[in-house]
């Protein structure tokens, strides 16, 4: 019954660290090979997002809450690790475009760029879209957009994973507990 006490934040801090972690290192990886400015390879970091909330979440039912949890309860624990490990990679997206390559920036306003002449659009339109692309693409903007993305992201997935992961009920003895008082 102690277990039960534990709250998600507690329940699920580590969990949530592994994860920002897990991601950064996947961040690493795309960093060191060229490809961080690869769109397509960033739906990984959705795949390792999906993996680490059902680990997570399976993690907190099974420990902490005797094998239940509502769909409220998966949402809820979904959300705190979400935010744990966004915070982790907001933290390492700031570093990495304000002190590990401050050309990054410019890299990828320049893929933006390249895309807007793609689509036609005239050099007018094209400058008048940069200039507001690089007033917002700053490392500390960067960070909080991470962290806000990684939280909405992990909400969505939280919500659809409520659907597969809860398992409401009682507890074994709950109603033999109830029989002895009356």
């Amino acid at each position: 019954m102690e277990q039960n006490r534990t709250s998600v934040w507690k329940a699920t801090l580590n969990t949530g660290i592994f994860l920002g972690l897990v991601l950064v290192l996947y961040s690493l990886l795309l960093y060191f090979t060229n490809q961080i400015t690869n769109r397509n390879l960033g739906y990984i970091s959705l795949v390792i997002d999906i993996v680490g909330l059902c680990l997570g979440i399976n993690s907190f039912r099974k420990n902490y809450r005797d094998g239940f949890l509502s769909y409220g309860q998966v949402l809820g624990a979904g959300v705190v690790i979400s935010l744990y490990a966004a915070i982790i990679s907001g933290i390492f997206v700031y570093v990495l475009y304000a002190y590990i390559d401050q050309d990054l920036i410019r890299q990828l306003l320049d893929i933006s760029r390249d895309k807007m002449m793609e689509k036609g659009m005239n050099d007018q339109q094209i400058e008048m879209s940069m200039k507001i692309t690089s007033k917002i693409m700053k490392p500390w903007f960067m960070g909080i957009s991470s962290v806000l993305n990684g939280v909405f992201f992990g909400t969505l997935i939280s919500l659809i994973l409520g659907i597969f992961l809860k398992r409401e009920g009682e507890a074994p003895f709950a109603e033999a507990t109830t029989e002895e008082g009356e």
